[in-house]
């Protein structure tokens, strides 16, 4: 396989006295800030082998972060998704980013909106790729397989610590014939995301943060309790741009979605992916960090003009 480029540096933040969030740095050190929130399932290292390169290459920090019950970070359910915007506001703290970007990736888009409802002095930008949409609520859209997953949220809630030891175990016996699952996956999957997942240096990438980092499997189990809940907040509430990137053959997040939520957010951009589903932003690591990085350029540029 291809050469994946490791995290320059891993770790962990304590963000309550019971509780840390685990996270992994990619890219320069020194760089424009990107915090990136991985899918459901995933973990930190759920950055394309491309964003690492472009980050080291063109000064860019880019940091994932495992959200509670996977990797490295402690299990635990919010009450709501906005709740996690103020652990990501502890670990930014601690990573030195005054103001910062932030990608979501599938489940972990509606963590990225939540972040900037939760902090607008400091989200610069949103990229959601492929991103949930509310169940519940002013903003809700019914439909696929999160709408699926409303039918056993409760059961889920209740279940979901014996289920992800379960589904961890699963794992784990997997781990061995990680290659030959990770290519049935592919065979059936749709044309485009089929492409992706057959290049070496993306099934290495997958492999590593899938079945490398999982201590628990919690985490999926509580997106599905929280995404069919009321988030926390509106999307009226969020203020800053959003970029939306979506397949227009997304099988799993149905493309109407994103129009849906383009047209409720305040300040934002459907980017259409022809042809492609549900993985499709993760092969166009270029195009999304060069969108986000003008929007924090433009940032810096005011803050500096309003300082003279």
């Amino acid at each position: 396989m291809s050469e994946v480029l490791p995290p320059r540096l891993e770790g962990t933040v304590r963000v309550s006295p019971d509780r840390v969030l685990g996270w992994a740095q990619f890219g320069d050190a020194n760089g424009l800030p990107f915090i990136c929130l991985h899918g459901t399932p995933g973990a930190r290292r759920q950055i394309p082998p491309e964003a690492r390169s472009i980050g080291l290459r063109h000064g860019m920090r880019i940091v994932g972060i495992d959200r509670p019950g996977v990797g490295k970070s402690t299990p635990f359910l919010y009450e709501n998704v906005r709740e996690f915007a103020d652990d990501v506001k502890i670990l930014a703290d601690a990573m030195g980013f005054e103001r910062f970007a932030v990608i979501g990736l599938s489940g972990g888009g509606p963590y990225a909106l939540a972040c900037a409802a939760g902090m607008p002095d400091r989200v610069v930008a949103v990229a959601s790729l492929g991103g949930v949409a509310p169940t519940v609520g002013p903003d809700a859209i019914h439909g696929g397989l999160v709408g699926f997953g409303e039918h056993f949220a409760d059961l889920i809630r209740v279940a979901r610590t014996p289920l992800g030891f379960a589904l961890a175990m699963l794992l784990k016996a997997l781990k061995p014939v990680g290659n030959p699952a990770l290519g049935l996956y592919a065979r059936i999957s749709p044309p485009g995301d089929r492409a992706l997942l057959e290049r070496p240096e993306f099934a290495a990438m997958f492999l590593d943060d899938i079945l490398g980092r999982h201590e628990h499997f919690s985490a999926a189990l509580s997106d599905i309790v929280l995404f069919c809940r009321d988030w926390g907040f509106e999307l009226q509430d969020v203020k800053a741009p959003v970029v939306w990137w979506h397949g227009d053959a997304d099988h799993i997040i149905p493309f109407a979605h994103g129009q849906h939520m383009v047209e409720r957010l305040p300040d934002a951009e459907l980017r259409v992916l022809p042809g492609e589903s549900h993985l499709a932003g993760l092969g166009i690591a270029e195009e999304i960090l060069t969108t986000l990085s003008a929007h924090l350029r433009d940032a810096d540029g005011s803050l500096r003009r309003a300082g003279s």
